[in-house]
């Protein structure tokens, strides 16, 4: 194996690979170019993602992975679906998008994840972790009915097996007795102890074809003697337990194999091929390491999951690891304070709420870096809970501490809420229960496109009984907002965005803002009023300067500043909302059910994400796209007194 100390500036040499079109090819070669071919994907996969940026580490680690499974697999025909699909770049690769990789997550360019649009050999769109083995299984007992001899694998994560969904997909397989092939990508020390010699070979030997033939002929011979085949399955479930992990998957239902070296090429493309032609659910265990090949990568598997494009000047691009570094100190009292992230902003407050407040609890599904619980997972270990990818779990373990008086802090994204929905409505707020949501990339995230866009959270959560719904300005407005939300005595929500505020100073207190209390920010003409709801108040301020319109930051989605919204409709001849969040449901919607609950009449233009799933690009790109930079606001408005 090729190993990289730095990112290719310039694209790689890549003679073999450039021969592939499609998989197909890789079913001809011998062990020796399938390693060529694996050493040129790697090079390129470093030098297309040192282009574009995005996720790299995971995929880095399935290398040998990817090239073993397209060789043993007939795809597209047999179905290979991914996980998540931050390991899925050697698939596109691999999967007629070589050169289209450079712009990966850009607009109008390659998605982020698998996709079935996409392309044939993206049997399954994701982006929410722990889908594969639900997915894939459907796929087989579709086969099964159809009288289709289709192979089905799904290559599934460590980290997302934590999720309670894979192992309810993994009982059912068992159940059904499935023609099912799961592979379990471990790169971590989660499961198993590391793989060694003797694993490797009794793997060899539990997959080979005369072990299997053996196994089954010996079935055959003993099932005709009382009690000997429960003997033999008992000796060899405890031959098994032995030597490797098996017994958890074996009580499943799943013929279990490994764990094997996931870069051993040779022994992937052994063990895959016997494991295809197997029947019932087959497991393969596979050890892996997470940016396998790209040194600086392999000594920080965390900081290198995804990074930045590489600079022009050549110099090694940062990880996209979210960090919580000191605020920039100006170097006059005239200087603004460096933008911060929201998720700084949030890990920063938990601190000190923290500190504040014993009864305080952080709760994360796998979030911790993301949603940058870093510092309080340090500093507060025994108040810091990691459900791991269990959204759903999260929320309830949440609601049965503030039974108990505790105050739980519960750190998810808005895209990742959504699985935990039910939860939030039946066991939180039917219960009126004291939890604080801490919601994080609501809005257009970017680059990860349509299934990781926080769209959706003012629609889904406007709607659930005595929910308070807040979203902030800025910097400063999310701190105090987190803490009227944590002292709200009933469930909250804080919805944030994506990335850096617009640079506010933000205070060391704790005070809360006034909840249903918006703020005049600037006081215009009779013809506008602009209402806008959190991140949308930067291009309000713009487009209120160019009409002489009235800003009024709205702050609360739930409740409404009911006096500031009638107020507003009395002096003003439009009404114009503003939110990063589908208009259907959204806070404009809110306004409208207000005005006419109350028999206003004023004409009112709710603007927000249309109706449609926004697809991947720059965020100011999308926004800009979707109407909603301050020109689009503009000529929406000015489109609208036109007509009038």
């Amino acid at each position: 194996m090729k190993l990289f100390d730095d990112i290719p500036v310039e694209r790689p040499a890549t003679p073999l690979l450039d021969t592939l079109e499609t998989p197909a090819a890789l079913r001809a070669m011998d062990d020796a170019q399938l390693a060529q071919v694996a050493d040129e994907l790697r090079a390129y996969l470093l030098y297309s993602v040192g282009v574009s940026g995005g996720h790299f580490g995971a995929g880095l680690g399935v290398v040998e992975l990817t090239v073993a499974l397209h060789h043993a697999l007939e795809t597209p025909h047999d179905r290979l679906v991914w996980d998540v699909g931050h390991q899925a770049y050697p698939h596109k690769i691999l999967t007629g998008r070589r050169e289209a990789m450079t712009r990966i997550r850009q607009s109008g360019g390659l998605a982020a994840f698998p996709r079935r649009a996409e392309s044939e050999y993206d049997t399954f769109g994701v982006g929410h972790s722990s889908t594969s083995i639900s997915s894939a299984l459907g796929m087989a007992l579709a086969a099964r009915t159809q009288g289709e001899p289709r192979r089905v694998c799904a290559v599934i994560g460590d980290g997302a097996l934590t999720a309670g969904m894979a192992f309810e997909a993994l009982a059912h397989a068992g159940h059904v007795d499935a023609n099912l092939l799961v592979v379990l990508n471990d790169n971590e020390m989660s499961i198993s102890e590391n793989v060694g010699g003797i694993a490797s070979y009794l793997a060899r030997i539990l997959a080979s074809k005369p072990y299997t033939t053996m196994r089954e002929g010996g079935k055959k011979v003993l099932s005709h003697l009382p009690g000997a085949l429960e003997l033999a399955r008992r000796t060899e479930e405890h031959m098994k337990g032995m030597v490797s992990p098996a017994t958890l998957f074996e009580e499943m239902g799943f013929n279990y194999i490994g764990p094997i070296d996931g870069h051993d090429l040779p022994a992937l493309v052994h063990t895959l091929r016997n494991m295809r032609d197997m029947d019932g659910p087959q497991f393969l265990h596979v050890k892996t390491r997470k940016g396998r090949g790209f040194l600086p990568a392999e000594a920080d598997p965390i900081g290198y999951h995804a990074i930045t494009k590489l600079e022009k000047n050549g110099d090694p691009p940062p990880p996209l690891a979210p960090t919580n570094p000191a605020p920039a100190k100006p170097r006059n009292e005239s200087l603004r304070p460096k933008p911060r992230k929201y998720c700084n902003v949030f890990g920063d407050w938990l601190c000190d709420m923290a500190a504040a407040d014993a009864r305080l609890i952080g709760i994360t599904p796998a979030m911790r870096e993301g949603s940058d619980l870093i510092r309080f997972s340090q500093e507060y270990p025994e108040r810091y809970y990691d459900v791991a990818i269990a959204e759903q779990h999260a929320v309830t373990l949440a609601a049965g501490m503030a039974c108990e008086a505790m105050k739980p802090v519960v750190a998810i994204y808005s895209t990742f809420l959504q699985r935990g929905y039910d939860q939030l409505i039946h066991d939180v707020a039917v219960q009126d229960l004291d939890v604080t949501f801490a919601i994080d990339r609501a809005g257009l995230v970017g680059e990860d496109g349509p299934t990781h866009h926080g769209a959706l959270d003012l629609s889904y959560l406007r709607c659930v009984p005595g929910l308070v719904v807040l979203a902030p300005a800025d910097e400063a407005e999310c701190r105090a907002m987190l803490s009227a939300a944590y002292h709200h005595p009933g469930p909250a929500a804080v919805r944030y965005p994506r990335g850096t505020g617009p640079g506010v100073a933000i205070p060391d207190h704790l005070e809360p803002l006034a909840i249903g209390r918006a703020e005049t920010r600037r006081r215009g003409g009779a013809r506008v009023a602009l209402l806008a709801f959190g991140s949308l108040n930067g291009p309000a301020a713009e487009v209120a300067e160019a009409l002489d319109a009235t800003h009024l930051n709205m702050r609360s989605i739930k409740p409404l500043d009911r006096e500031a919204l009638l107020a507003a409709a009395d002096d003003h001849d439009l009404l114009v909302t503003l939110e990063e969040n589908v208009v259907a449901g959204g806070a404009g919607s809110g306004v409208n059910e207000l005005l006419v609950a109350e028999g206003r009449r004023v004409s009112v233009l709710n603007l927000g994400l249309p109706d449609a799933f926004v697809e991947h690009g720059k965020p100011a790109e999308l926004l800009a796209e979707c109407g909603l930079d301050a020109d689009g606001i503009e000529s929406a408005i000015r489109a609208r007194l036109a007509a009038a």
